[in-house]
């Protein structure tokens, strides 16, 4: 078995679309960043990275490569997934949290699961993500910015 853990934040601005999970949700603020920002995605791919030892986001995907300008993130973790799997792994399970302000996310975590764990190759049941605001604390409070984090657990494939 191998566990890796990753956060990831991005800030809410105008003029950009809020993608979490793969889902694009309806709202006046949307995550900057240099691929389209889903914070959620990419604190699961960097979870799996670095469960594997193979560094972070930055080192696969640098914001320096036009390559990744506006990505969907879900095509970055099926790159990740690829690399899990060559190197001998499968997901055991997956334990992801969004910290958001507004909008709720209880209307998408479905889809969300479902996305991971389509593109993970895994079954829904060992894909979690849960959501929780911030009461009006913080940068999340505020509704500056998103957090999102995460844990895996790889199993080697026999």
């Amino acid at each position: 078995m191998r566990i890796g853990q990753s956060s990831d934040i991005h800030r809410l601005v105008s003029g950009r679309k809020l993608i979490l999970g793969g889902v694009e949700i309806p709202y006046d603020k949307g995550l900057l960043g240099h691929s389209d920002a889903d914070a959620l995605t990419h604190a699961v791919a960097e979870a799996i990275l670095g469960a594997l030892a193979l560094g972070d986001l930055g080192h696969h995907f640098p914001d320096s490569d036009p390559r990744y300008k506006d990505m969907n993130s879900l095509l970055i973790l099926r790159q990740v997934a690829d690399l899990m799997k060559d190197a001998g792994y499968h997901i055991g399970n997956i334990d992801s949290l969004i910290m958001i302000e507004q909008p709720h996310m209880a209307p998408y975590i479905e889809q969300m699961r479902k996305n991971f764990a389509m593109i993970l190759g895994c079954d829904i049941s060992c894909v979690s993500v849960k959501a929780t605001r911030g009461e009006g604390m913080g940068f999340v409070g505020r509704q500056e910015g998103v957090l999102a984090q995460c844990a895996v657990l790889l199993e080697e494939s026999r």
